[in-house]
């Protein structure tokens, strides 16, 4: 917040009973050390001679670190704009997050987009392009990829591709308009691979040394591998939770929810920015798509990304060749409308004000408009490039198109985002609580 100028700060001090219950009430000769709260309420406002508040946010910026940035917010508890309220917890219950899951729509869309709007610019959206480095051969039995040894699909195993092949695919991502290069390897678990865990540094390295930002998906890792990565220059780590803990032994069988859980923590722990969602489609209940939401948003540290996909039904897969057959009732397999990922994406927006919501699989089947109700909701990260993984994706062409209808722009690598244009301009009322101990006699 320091980088931004021209605040006009109105400042109250007084006791919060929400937070500090028993603060002394009395000027009586007991020492008490109860908390003293401080309630700070201001809003920003250009400087006489700035530009206007688009123009202006387009040259400030947030840390690009989201260690950095959230630690700029610390002592922020709310921002309220335009009757919504929104704020940064780590406490959510379930029933909470299906209470704003269940509002009627229009509601739901409305204050997640007014989340979004005082947190972020929305009309920077970061473009992400993802390469399957090694494809097929994997031991998992994920009921829903392609890539399984253990399905019969169209997908043929493939050896780890050379480092000047994927270092060339990330020249033409770069070329076309992405920034942020994600790398992605059909394993359970790197293991003892150590050749090709050095070949993938070397990538890292590379891909670090275009001035992209780099991130990859290659299963379970240790602590130590996690490490490696981010010396080795590594941004982001992707690994979905994909739904929640009670559906997903109905999905997967040979990985727990824990070993997930498990390498999400050691990717933290490295340094390295969470990348985490997961899929509709899977057979899965709202109170499912509810559980993982809560799983994800009372992490101690909230994802830096969520990405949320559509089920691409691939055939030969136990998902796709059910949601194949005609007779049998579909039980949300491959299901999933326009309104279900705006719905989700919406409630990720408003629990996880400040994570960036990633439009990932299935965006093909979606039209325009379509595409733009899911921006509406909160998202503002895509991938592009005509393959995610095994699946078809839009053409970088057609996403250029998509983005210049919208009026949208791309987030820089390696920069922070942009400040939201409503804090600049005042509209936004921010709360800062800041608490210490104090003695009354």
């Amino acid at each position: 917040m320091t980088a931004i100028n021209g605040f006009r700060r109105a400042t109250m001090a007084l006791t919060r009973s929400r937070l500090a219950p028993n603060l002394a009430k009395s000027s009586s000769r007991t020492l008490s050390t109860a908390p003293h709260v401080v309630v700070d309420k201001f809003v920003s406002t250009p400087r006489p001679d700035s530009p206007s508040p688009s123009a202006a946010s387009s040259s400030i910026r947030h840390p690009n670190d989201v260690r950095a940035r959230n630690a700029n917010y610390v002592d922020e508890d709310s921002r309220t704009m335009g009757g919504v309220t929104a704020t940064v917890r780590h406490d959510w219950t379930k029933q909470e997050i299906a209470e704003i899951y269940s509002l009627p729509f229009h509601e739901l869309m409305y204050r997640a987009s007014t989340v979004h709007r005082m947190y972020w610019d929305p009309s920077e959206v970061q473009q992400c392009t993802l390469l399957s480095i090694k494809t097929g051969g994997c031991t998992e039995d994920c009921s829903y990829c392609s890539q399984s040894t253990r399905h019969k699909t169209f997908v043929k195993p493939t050896p780890t591709m050379k480092v000047q092949e994927v270092l060339a695919a990330a020249k033409r991502a770069k070329d076309a308009g992405s920034t942020r290069f994600c790398m992605g390897a059909a394993w359970r678990e790197l293991g003892n691979k150590k050749n090709a865990f050095n070949h993938i540094l070397e990538m890292v390295r590379g891909v670090n040394g275009m001035g992209l930002e780099v991130c990859c998906t290659l299963g379970m890792l240790n602590a130590e591998q996690a490490r490696q990565l981010k010396e080795a220059g590594l941004t982001a780590y992707n690994h979905n939770l994909d739904t929640s803990p009670e559906h997903y032994p109905n999905v997967i069988t040979t990985r727990t929810y824990e070993d997930r859980l498990q390498t999400i923590a050691n990717v933290r722990e490295a340094g390295i920015s969470v990348c985490c969602g997961g899929i509709l489609g899977l057979g899965e209940k709202e109170n499912d798509r509810v559980g993982l939401l809560h799983v994800l948003a009372t992490l101690p540290e909230h994802p830096e990304s969520v990405p949320i996909n559509a089920l691409v039904a691939v055939e030969g897969t136990p998902l796709g060749n059910a949601a194949a057959d005609e007779e049998a009732e579909s039980n949300g397999i491959a299901d999933v409308d326009a309104f279900d990922m705006a719905r989700m994406i919406a409630t990720a927006r408003i629990v996880m004000p400040r994570t960036m919501v990633r439009l990932s699989a299935g965006r093909l089947s979606f039209s325009d408009a379509e595409q733009f109700l899911m921006f509406q909701a909160g998202a503002n990260s895509i991938f592009n490039g005509d393959k995610l993984l095994t699946t078809d994706n839009p053409a970088f062409d057609e996403d250029k198109a998509l983005f210049n209808k919208l009026g949208f722009v791309g987030k820089p690598a390696h920069a922070g985002p942009k400040v939201a244009p409503s804090e600049m301009s005042g509209e936004v009322e921010i709360t800062r609580v800041k608490g210490h101990e104090q003695q009354y006699a």
